[in-house]
């Protein structure tokens, strides 16, 4: 079986969310054992940035 690389993922414009994104992205060149860790400190950071949203950009 081939495996096919999973695309980069799109940025979303929002900085914590994007680090969050690549980190998930990049599970699967970390060994098995890491997997876990990696995804409660993903889901740690979008929990911090769900309860402390940065700033709307001001609309001209």
């Amino acid at each position: 079986m081939t495996e096919v690389p999973a695309p980069a993922p799109t940025p979303t414009g929002i900085d914590a969310v994007d680090r969050v994104l690549n980190l998930v992205a990049g599970l699967a060149e970390r060994p098995l054992e890491e997997h876990a860790g990696v995804l409660e400190e993903a889901h740690g950071e979008l929990r911090r940035t769900l309860d402390h949203p940065p700033a709307a950009p001001a609309v001209s």
